[in-house]
């Protein structure tokens, strides 16, 4: 099956990609980037009807070329992803984090959620249903150090911000880009960790009847 993976930012290109080739190695992936999408965001301080047909129009292309679902790994456009779901309904188009937040909710009432792109924390907590409590938490110069290639520098703002979380039931980590942190916040909070990459694709497999899910 063809799969498309659709992203705002290029640093959720590796974690998704390890995660499919771990779980279903035999689905056929095509990557779009269009990296100008989370800049755009930051800029304009909410989603607009121009970004929702920017998401539409990506939609149709991947449709167009034959694909058998649509994963989207930008956490910060759930409206837009919302809209191209329901374009294209019956095909799968997932939100990133839908199957993880089901993990979370069914695991514990208050949730860490931890972000390094601001608008992603304004985005996503609608996604949780109000039974639980929601600690968001911003590792601020994470995403900026990242940017700059500078891992070590991420995972450590990322580790010394997850801190603050450990009176929490457990830590979702809101981006695919966060996903190689996941053991490094653990350890240091001991907390359980949900990350996106696997649930996602545990998720896809399931609705498109893919054995092994």
């Amino acid at each position: 099956m063809r799969i498309t993976l659709i992203h705002a930012l290029k640093h959720s290109i590796v974690p998704i990609e390890a995660s499919f080739a771990r779980l279903w190695p035999a689905a056929r992936l095509m990557n779009l980037l269009d990296d100008s999408l989370s800049a755009d965001l930051a800029r304009d301080g909410g989603l607009t009807d121009a970004m929702t047909e920017r998401f539409l129009g990506l939609g149709r292309y991947a449709v167009g070329t034959g694909s058998d679902a649509i994963l989207f790994t930008c956490s910060a456009f759930g409206p837009c992803i919302e809209a191209v779901a329901r374009a294209h309904a019956p095909m799968p188009v997932l939100k990133p984090n839908e199957a993880m937040i089901e993990q979370a909710v069914a695991r514990g009432r208050r949730i860490g959620l931890l972000s390094t792109f601001p608008p992603t924390l304004a985005s996503m907590p609608p996604e949780f249903p109000s039974r639980v409590e929601l600690v968001p938490k911003l590792a601020e110069g994470a995403l900026a150090a990242l940017d700059r290639g500078d891992r070590a520098t991420h995972d450590h703002l990322v580790v010394e911000a997850a801190r603050s979380l450990r009176d929490c039931d457990l830590i979702a980590l809101a981006q695919y880009s966060l996903a190689p942190a996941a053991d490094a916040v653990a350890e240091a909070t001991g907390r359980p960790v949900l990350t996106t990459p696997d649930s996602a694709v545990q998720k896809l497999m399931k609705m498109l009847g893919v054995e092994g899910a």
